[in-house]
């Protein structure tokens, strides 16, 4: 799976998530885009995102983009706040469908 992390993830994550094709939104050079210019450079080129952006669903129409969605819910924007959710994070990697929004935290919900 190619996995973009969003530039409101602690890039330390990319380390946890084996198996997969992963990038950094500043490794990309696409640091500071809008939402929307993000997804459309990022869905031709990944599978998924994760972001922390709990209202990216509702201020985007996600159908145009050809991305699947992981939401990620933490009490702090801190690895270690991240790290509980790797299984969780890994599982949905595994299922994830483009289109999809799956948040993975302390509110557990599609």
């Amino acid at each position: 799976m190619r996995v973009l992390l969003d530039e409101s993830i602690p890039r330390g994550l990319k380390n946890q998530l084996a198996g997969h094709e992963v990038a950094t939104v500043t490794e990309q050079g696409w640091r500071s885009k809008e939402n929307g210019d993000l997804l459309a450079a990022a869905s031709p080129v990944f599978d998924v995102l994760v972001t922390a952006d709990q209202r990216l669903q509702y201020q985007q129409n996600l159908a145009r983009f050809d991305l699947g969605i992981l939401v990620l819910v933490a009490y702090r924007n801190r690895l270690v706040d991240y790290l509980p959710l790797v299984p969780r994070i890994l599982e949905s990697l595994e299922t994830i469908r483009s289109g999809e929004v799956i948040r993975i935290g302390a509110t557990d919900r599609k």
